[in-house]
């Protein structure tokens, strides 16, 4: 299956360098280029790609802004976004993620995690970068203002809290499986069970959970 891919940045040169690299790939076809927020979302309502591929900071309309009206709560065939930042400057990377992005890349993140990032998202997950999770879910979870953390339906078992804390460390599925002894199977259920619980979309939500429940500390 070919993975479509609009691409929204306001620098011509990091929309020209992310389309050559994602059209190297023989399954990933860019479909469309926007240079604002404005258009990126009237682009992607029109085209619908697999995947949307936004940067933070962009004019007219931002990144959170622009994942919030395609990927927020409130719409009812969301999209999958992931959003592109500059770690020490983007503080607003938070904001999109709790606006629905599936995940995150630095600019400087280089081929692979751009692919990675790309086919997990179409396969419904979100990519954690291993690299930068802990620096930039801490650095938020500190910063003032924050809602307070969401509440779980019931308490999540042992096992869910171990799976919770992979989740949160960057790891794959099969890391996880890998790293507890157990099945794939069985991390995609006690990862649905955690969802469920915590009302949480995707892995990035469970994984700022973790943080601004102070489970990362120790």
């Amino acid at each position: 299956m070919t993975i479509r891919v609009l691409i929204a940045d306001d620098q011509d040169l990091v929309r020209t360098g992310l389309a050559m690299i994602l059209g190297s790939d023989p399954d990933i076809t860019v479909v469309g280029e926007a240079v604002d927020g404005v258009e990126a979302v009237a682009l992607a309502r029109e085209l619908r790609p697999d995947v949307c591929l936004f940067d933070v900071r962009m004019p007219r309309l931002d990144g959170i802004e622009a994942t919030r009206l395609l990927a927020g709560p409130d719409v009812d065939d969301p999209l999958p976004v992931v959003v592109i930042t500059t770690f020490d400057v983007d503080e607003y990377v938070h904001g999109a993620l709790k606006a629905g992005a599936r995940g995150f890349l630095l600019k400087d993140a280089g081929p692979a995690l751009l692919f990675q990032a790309v086919r997990a998202a179409v396969a419904g997950d979100a990519l954690i970068a291993p690299s930068v999770t802990a620096r930039l879910l801490s650095a938020f979870v500190e910063t003032p203002l924050r809602t307070p953390p969401m509440q779980p339906t019931e308490p999540l078992t042992e096992r869910e809290e171990d799976v919770l804390l992979t989740v949160a460390r960057g790891r794959t599925n099969a890391e996880i499986a890998d790293e507890l002894y157990i099945s794939l199977s069985t991390v995609k259920t006690h990862l649905a069970s955690i969802m469920a619980k915590l009302g949480a979309r995707n892995r990035v939500e469970i994984a700022m959970w973790a943080y601004e429940t102070g489970r990362m500390d120790g």
